[in-house]
């Protein structure tokens, strides 16, 4: 039942307290996230912890490459969706955007933070090394579910972070990132700002029967 607590309770955080996070604190994290199922025990994540100054000083060079290149969060499909996605979609702006200031644009919002990783103290950039085929971004994707699901029993929150990947070179060459490493996803980590409204917006699911087949 704890778990399923976890579990229903958990949702992203958008806002985070400025309280820094101990290392000791963000090792056991790492450790109880790299304890998931790999296929034939590859374990073929590799993670950057970017703390304190350094990831303030990531934050500004994202930003700035965001802004000038013009790169927005998007869903990245390579086609045409169906409107049930559109739609799941619509519903986050939904439950976020009643939370934001007036002058605040949802997307603004969005892409500001996701690049400044919401002002968590501690941003983990994800990597995978390119001989693995994509098949194994699968066990990059557990490894990252553990981590969301230990951090929140932990009494910390967290905010996965798709729209950084589109600016891997300015992260390798920040973070001192190997050419052989491909830039999956980051993760911002910290304690939730608890007087932030932005923080209560809990984004919905989608009923089992639309994403479920039973043979």
């Amino acid at each position: 039942m704890e778990l399923e607590k976890i579990i229903t309770e958990r949702h992203s955080t958008r806002a985070f307290s400025d309280k820094p996070v101990p290392r000791e604190t963000v090792e056991k994290l790492l450790s109880l996230s790299t304890r998931c199922p790999s296929a034939i025990n590859i374990q073929p994540w590799e993670f950057t912890v970017v703390m304190g100054e350094e990831r303030r000083r990531l934050s500004r060079i994202l930003v700035k490459a965001m802004r000038e290149r013009n790169i927005s969060c998007g869903p990245g499909a390579v086609r045409r969706l169906a409107e049930r996605f559109m739609d799941r979609q619509r519903k986050l702006m939904d439950s976020i955007a009643p939370f934001l200031e007036e002058e605040t644009a949802f997307q603004d919002f969005i892409n500001e933070g996701s690049c400044n990783f919401y002002g968590a103290p501690v941003a983990i950039i994800v990597t995978i090394d390119t001989a693995f085929s994509k098949s194994r971004l699968v066990d990059v994707g557990i490894a990252l579910g553990y981590m969301v699901l230990a951090a929140h029993d932990m009494g910390l929150g967290t905010c996965p972070i798709g729209l950084i990947n589109a600016f891997e070179d300015e992260i390798r060459e920040a973070l001192n990132i190997s050419e052989e490493k491909e830039v999956v996803i980051g993760i911002a980590v910290g304690y939730a700002d608890p007087d932030a409204k932005v923080n209560r917006a809990c984004s919905s699911r989608a009923p089992i029967h639309e994403v479920v087949r039973f043979y």
